[in-house]
């Protein structure tokens, strides 16, 4: 039997070398087919580059006497063609920036890529779904001009249906959006707690970044971002309500997941600390830890935790950056790129705001978020 079945003059052999062929093949081809994917975006997003998120390029346009010298300074480079006489004009196109900047990352980029950019512009969202739900669960007037504030078209169909709906209706609308059983027990609470809602509305954006499918070979740089981007979220809750003097047990309802480093014992722990530099101690030993004791002294003299965030801000674009290096040929550059994009879109913002207002480079200085050499 076997001697038939090897014997390179029979049909059988040269089925089973052909077979053979076709699954070394497709081995090899798999993952060259990904990286072919993403060779062309990436290069594109290398020669872009992210030039306000360095120090010498911000000084650059932090140093423009009035808006229009900050607009011409912005549109000398390569990436802007920003508009506007003011203050909200500027803001809006630089919104608009963003959003372009996606769109095209989505039109050049592989189609099993949409997915991650469209969460990741629901991510930006989602603080509007908060506002305008929390307001309309507080019967405040809805002002119907934060619709337009949004990007995705669903998020605008959302806004729009929870602020003209009555409340018995909510749960309903949240259900169609896709929101958990979680979120949907806690606004029909008796006495509703706020600070589950939000919580309940982080999970959710938490567990759709999770939930992306990607590319493959790209899984491991996806979930190393997402659960650094958790840990973040998660060190920036606890220093705020700290600072804000939150109860332990108050503070232990900001907990939306594990992340990269900050397990449930270590969230624990950090809520239990008494004080702002008690949880920096307790971060020693993450990746966390360097970036926010070479700036306790900043905080100790200002007593202001906007100092810590930005530099835990830098540190994720820092570790976006180790992301990128170790996936070159896959999703990190695009990972480094979008994430880099949004905080530049965000310091520019921040300058326009403060150019207009006269305020010193200084104080400008001190709200924005720039890359660790």
């Amino acid at each position: 039997m076997f001697e038939f079945i090897l014997d390179l003059y029979n049909y059988p052999f040269w089925v089973i070398i052909g077979s053979i062929i076709i699954i070394v093949f497709a081995l090899i081809s798999r993952p060259f087919s990904t990286y072919v994917m993403f060779a062309y975006p990436n290069a594109k997003y290398e020669a872009i580059g992210n030039p306000f998120i360095t120090e010498k390029e911000l000084n650059r346009v932090i140093e423009t006497r009035d808006l229009t010298s900050f607009v011409d300074a912005l549109n000398s480079s390569k990436d802007y063609n920003i508009y506007g006489d003011n203050t909200y004009e500027i803001q809006k196109s630089l919104d608009t920036n963003f959003v372009q900047t996606i769109e095209m990352m989505k039109k050049e980029g592989s189609k099993k890529m949409k997915d991650f950019f469209s969460t990741y512009l629901e991510k930006i969202d989602i603080h509007l779904i908060k506002n305008v739900l929390k307001n309309k669960l507080e019967n405040k007037e809805l002002d119907k001009k934060i619709v337009d504030k949004a990007i995705l078209l669903k998020t605008k169909q959302l806004m729009q249906k929870i602020i003209e709906s009555e409340k018995q209706n909510l749960s309903e609308i949240l259900k169609d959006y896709g929101f958990e059983k979680e979120l949907i027990d806690a606004i029909t609470e008796e006495k509703i707690d706020f600070l589950k809602v939000d919580n309940s509305i982080d999970r959710y954006i938490v567990k759709k970044l999770r939930e992306i499918k990607v590319p493959y070979k790209c899984e491991n740089a996806k979930r190393n971002f997402v659960n650094t981007m958790i840990d973040t979220i998660t060190i920036k809750n606890i220093l705020r309500s700290k600072q804000l003097g939150y109860d332990v047990e108050l503070i232990k309802k900001l907990f939306i997941g594990e992340g990269q480093e900050i397990a449930s014992w270590k969230f624990k722990e950090m809520a239990e600390a008494d004080s702002v530099p008690h949880i920096i101690s307790s971060l020693e030993g993450t990746s966390y830890f360097d970036s926010l004791k070479n700036v306790i002294e900043d905080y100790n003299r200002d007593k202001s935790v906007q100092v810590l965030e930005n530099a835990l801000d830098s540190n994720l674009l820092k570790i976006v950056e180790n992301i990128s290096t170790k996936n070159y040929v896959t999703i990190g550059p695009t990972i480094r790129f979008i994430v880099s994009k949004e905080y530049e879109i965000e310091n520019l913002k921040i300058i326009a705001k403060g150019v207009s207002e006269g305020l010193s480079s200084n104080l400008i200085k001190n709200f924005l978020v720039k890359e660790i050499p």
